[in-house]
């Protein structure tokens, strides 16, 4: 069975052909054994839950528990039982249209597993971003490796228990290791790599990918913006907006990165959003539903960017009276005006509990901000005006949208999620996940039947010269 296994670099390699071997054994799972091994999967989260719960309050030295079965173990069941309804669909072979040049012959696209799938999965939601991945492997009918963040050991532990009384590691495998061995899996000669991560590593790991020509979706990231219309309400557009942002303390790759707020309305907003900041988080010192910052090393990085900002000339209040602590690394959202290209708060994603207040006159001018930057991975839109959500629609790109809310448009099972640019190619989720993990393999079958004969040398015949006139008109 999966039993843990102390990862090392030379290790990697004969796991990898260990699954290889495997799949090549059993190149097409049947509907019903994937449907088994997603039910199995299912029950094992849920009766693990108390376990991940813990497991991720210890990884961080404190993360809500709601925090973790909203955005872990949740989307995973949902994932599941979304993937069990639809997958026989899925696996169905389409036909297609073979045209009058090929007929009679018919033509379909039958799906086939790639092999083995290699996930690379972030510290953030190790849980939703390792099974979210794995149930859509599973589904195309592959096997994966999954190389876990080394800031999770805890969840790591509980979720290699877990798989362990599913699969063998021949089927699913967890690696663990640093960046020697993050390095080694992702030159590994997968059918497919799935990175989740940032912009800068996923450079590395498509680099990588390149040399085995390894195709890769890469989930990244990047500084998503959330564009106040004037239209709008300033109460309801932090209502609409906060818990994005203090969800695991703004450590999501699709938490509102900055807001573009109309001037005249900037102080409203921060007014608005420390009261309902208070109201949602009170005593926040001793609050239980507000998490940690993972580890020192991202909490530093958070305060070396706020100090940044300062030195530069920033203004910033926090959504709590309380005084940053040095004794814990919580951290309530930062809220910071004045900001200058040149801070490192406007340069790269924030990932964290800072957010920046852009002003802006005029929608036209919001929509110019956001266009000189990097394309993000999502756009959050606040206005209850149609003409101005289509005008905001058309003139940005980026990966997702959500329209008067921020960060759920990720629980949709039925739609793509994905990054455009620097925030990523590819996508996964629900069907387009599937696809992404099966060869879309086209299928010409032709019967006694052979009407390609009439194509055969000697040309200039008079069947041939028919046919040309028909089909080149």
């Amino acid at each position: 069975m999966n039993m843990a296994v102390d990862q090392t670099v030379n290790s990697l390699a004969p796991l990898l052909d260990a699954q290889r071997s495997r799949y090549l054994s059993q190149p097409a799972p049947s509907y019903q054994s994937r449907v088994d091994k997603l039910t199995q999967l299912k029950l094992a989260l849920l009766e693990s839950q108390p376990a991940i719960i813990e497991a991720l309050n210890q990884d961080y030295g404190h993360r809500s528990s709601n925090d973790t079965v909203i955005s872990d173990i949740m989307p995973c069941v949902n994932n599941i039982n979304y993937t069990i309804k639809h997958l026989k669909s899925w696996m169905k072979p389409s036909r297609r249209h073979a045209g009058m040049l090929l007929s009679p012959s018919k033509v379909s696209v039958q799906y086939q597993p790639l092999g083995v799938i290699g996930i690379i999965v972030p510290w953030n939601f190790p849980i939703m971003l390792s099974m979210g991945p794995l149930v859509t492997a599973i589904a195309a009918g592959n096997g994966a490796m999954l190389k876990m963040s080394e800031f999770t050991p805890a969840t790591n532990a509980v979720l290699r228990q877990l798989l362990a009384t599913i699969f063998d590691t021949s089927e699913v495998a967890i690696v663990e290791g640093e960046a020697e061995v993050a390095a080694e899996f992702s030159s590994l000669p997968f059918d497919h790599i799935l990175f989740t991560g940032s912009t800068v590593v996923g450079r590395h790991v498509m680099r990588a990918a390149a040399d085995n020509l390894t195709p890769v979706t890469l989930e990244l990231g990047g500084k998503s913006p959330a564009i106040i219309a004037p239209d709008m309400s300033i109460d309801t557009a932090v209502e609409r907006l906060i818990f994005g942002k203090c969800l695991n303390a703004g450590q999501i790759c699709v938490a509102p990165d900055y807001v573009l707020c109309p001037a005249d309305k900037v102080d409203a907003f921060i007014a608005a959003y420390r009261a309902r900041f208070n109201k949602m988080y009170p005593d926040f010192v001793n609050n239980q539903d507000y998490g940690n910052v993972i580890n020192d090393r991202q909490y530093q990085r958070l305060l070396k960017v706020l100090d940044d900002a300062k030195a530069k000339g920033a203004k910033v209040i926090s959504a709590t009276d309380d005084p940053i602590s040095t004794d814990n690394r919580k951290l309530a959202t930062q809220l910071i005006t004045d900001t200058t290209d040149d801070m490192l708060l406007m340069q790269d994603e924030i990932f964290g509990p800072l957010l920046p207040i852009i002003s802006y006159q005029n929608v036209s001018e919001a929509i110019g901000y956001v266009n000189r930057g990097d394309r993000p991975l999502a756009l959050y839109i606040m206005s209850f005006d149609d003409k101005t959500q289509h005008h905001i629609l058309q003139q940005t790109h980026s990966g997702g949208v959500c329209i008067n809310d921020t960060v759920f448009h990720v629980a949709a099972d039925d739609a793509p999620f994905g990054g455009i640019g620097p925030s990523g190619m590819g996508h996964y989720h629900g069907k387009e996940g599937f696809l992404t993990f099966s060869h879309a393999k086209t299928v010409l079958n032709s019967g006694k039947i052979n009407t390609g004969v009439f194509v055969h040398p000697p040309y200039g015949g008079l069947i041939q010269r028919l046919l040309m006139k028909f089909f080149l008109r």
